[in-house]
Parts: structure tokens; C-alpha cells; sequence
């Protein structure tokens, strides 16, 4: 972690989602407090939340009219992020939420300059409302984010601990990767990671870390090296 200043995390919206309440404090506090503690730790923190726990986007895949339900998408990402910089001044740590659409007063518009001075300033910062554009992930914007705010490294959270060369909850017998490059995840179309995300990550010669975020106590593992994750970089796969 030494090298590792600055560093983006893309969580998924679905991690604030408790039983039938889709915005739950308590995951909200949770991964607020996690956060915090990467950030007395000394590291600049940028967050991109997903919006699943309010649309989950493969439920509309099939809409004729996606570019338009992509865009009530971006809303919900928005909502998280408001909602979660309440969470994080909560526990202590200051924040401030940028979207890719001007929402005020709960959202003002990224622009790259203000969202470094605001990391600078050892704010925590929430990139909203996805790229700005339809047909684009969350994915995606969190590598484009990563990429234009000199980002160090992206970590990616998932449902598991890591890239697999099949999919480990139907497969025991799939194999982790510690390191696999750029170009092998894209060879091999391992979905953990959206592949233009990928592309965007390589052209920009920034790793991806791929871990499992369902725990909220396990992102200490980001600062203090303990984090059993799979890097992906321009590397060889292991």
C-alpha cells in the first residue's frame, strides 16, 4: 500500500440493501465507518456507488427504451451517494458528492479540478450519476473517475474474493488468479470487471483489485495489505 495514495473503490449499491428497505442505515454506517478508517489511515478515498439496490439494470436490459432507464439509473446512484455522505459525516469523516448530472443542492457537477482539490483537502469524495451517459456501467465510470482524478489503483468490490476462471459459486473446483493481466481478462471474458472498464484501467497503466466487499470489516485489508484479492495489471497471469 505504500505506493498507493490515492485510490478509487466502486461498491455496489446492493450492499446497502437490507431485507425490503432499499436504502438501510445500518449497511450505510457500516461501510461509512470502514471507509473512515482507510482515510485516518491516510489514504485519499474517491467512492463510486452503484445503484442496484434501487434498479438493478439487467432487470431492464430488455426495455425498449434503455438509454432511458439507464438514465433513472444514474438517479439511484445519485440517492446512494447523497444518503451515504450523511453517513460518512456521521461517523466523523467529511465528504462531498460530485454527479456527472448537476443535482443541487445534494449534488453539485464533477469537474476533474475541484474533485482532486476536494481530496487534497483529505475530503472523502462520491463520484455520482454514472458516466452521464446511457449503455455505460457504473464500471466504467469508476475507471474513467479513477483515470481522471490520478488515481493510484481502482479497487473493485464483487460478490467474491477475487478474478476466477469460472464462476466459484457453481464451479468448486474454479481457480483464483493473484495477478492476471489486462489483456488475459479480456482474452478469457471473465465478467468481474466490465471490459471497458478493463480497457480504460489499461490504456491508463492503473491496476484493478478485485475483492470481496460484502464484509464491510474486510476494506482495513486495503490499507494494511491483508486484503485477499486478485490484481489485475500488465502483468502475466500467475
Amino acid at each position: 500500500m505504500a505506493d498507493r495514495k490515492r485510490i478509487l473503490l466502486k461498491l455496489s449499491g446492493e450492499l446497502f440493501r437490507e431485507a425490503d428497505d432499499i436504502l438501510a442505515p445500518g449497511p450505510m454506517r457500516a461501510y461509512a465507518t470502514a471507509i473512515h478508517q482507510l482515510y485516518q489511515a491516510g489514504l485519499q478515498v474517491a467512492v463510486v456507488l452503484g445503484g442496484g439496490n434501487i434498479l438493478r439494470g439487467r432487470n431492464w436490459a430488455d426495455h425498449p427504451h434503455r438509454a432511458d432507464v439507464d438514465h433513472v439509473g444514474m438517479l439511484a446512484t445519485v440517492l446512494n451517494a447523497a444518503l451515504f455522505k450523511l453517513a460518512l459525516e456521521d461517523v466523523g469523516c467529511p465528504a462531498r458528492v460530485f454527479s456527472a448530472r448537476p443535482c443541487q443542492p445534494v449534488a453539485e457537477l464533477f469537474e476533474r479540478r475541484p474533485a482532486i482539490a476536494a481530496l487534497d483537502r483529505r475530503e472523502v469524495v462520491l463520484l455520482a450519476g454514472g458516466t452521464g451517459n446511457p449503455f455505460f456501467s457504473t464500471d466504467s465510470a469508476a475507471a474513467l473517475r479513477a483515470a481522471e482524478l490520478d488515481c493510484d489503483c481502482l479497487y473493485k468490490g464483487t460478490l467474491v474474493d477475487g478474478v476466477y476462471d469460472s464462476d466459484p459459486h457453481r464451479n468448486p473446483d474454479a481457480r483464483r488468479f493473484d495477478t492476471i493481466s489486462f489483456d488475459e481478462v479480456l482474452r478469457r471474458d471473465l465478467r468481474v470487471v466490465d471490459g471497458a472498464a478493463v480497457a480504460i484501467c489499461r490504456d491508463a497503466g492503473m491496476p484493478v483489485v478485485v475483492f470481496d466487499s460484502t464484509d464491510p470489516a474486510k476494506l482495513s485489508g486495503i490499507a494494511d495489505g491483508s486484503l485477499r484479492c486478485t490484481v489485475v495489471g500488465p502483468t502475466d497471469p500467475d
